[in-house]
């Protein structure tokens, strides 16, 4: 599994062209090189990026908690799978995330930021990551809730 972790700061073109850092590119799997899946997180205001592997994973998993012949169940997924995009990687490892997007997720000095999610990652304006991380203290509480479950 590919472990996408860190940040690191990139800049969108006036077109709207993003690097994607080079350390996560080389983690994407043979074969999946020139192509993510981006959908826009349901929570907060970022686009979240899969590995095509992985994105086929989720939805499976996904599909196998719904009812097809439920009405609202077909409607979630149809608003789900709906919502997501092919992002082309190009041979410069690139990805074009439209104008109307970027405006989405609060992008409009060019400042992005990608935040690793171990088998994914995300796409931020950098200064709304800042603003959506939890204080220190309450991180690091909520973290050791977590942690100590598991035991």
């Amino acid at each position: 599994m590919s472990t996408f972790i860190g940040k690191h700061d990139a800049k969108a073109d006036v077109k709207g062209r993003i690097f994607i850092p080079s350390t996560y590119r080389k983690l994407l799997p043979e074969g999946e090189k020139e192509r993510v899946v981006m959908r826009k997180d349901t929570e907060n205001d970022c686009f979240v990026l899969y590995p095509v592997s992985v994105w086929s994973v989720k939805v499976a998993d996904f599909k196998s908690k719904l009812d097809e012949w439920n009405p609202t169940d077909q409607l979630l997924l149809m608003q789900f799978v709906s919502d997501a995009e092919w992002l082309d990687i190009d041979s410069q490892g690139r990805v074009l995330i439209s104008k109307k997007n970027l405006q989405v997720i609060g992008i409009d000095n060019f400042e992005v930021l990608f935040v690793g999610m171990i088998d994914r990652f995300a796409i931020w304006s950098k200064a709304r990551y800042e603003q959506a991380k939890m204080p220190a203290v309450d991180f690091a509480k909520l973290l050791k809730e977590k942690m100590m479950k598991s035991t």
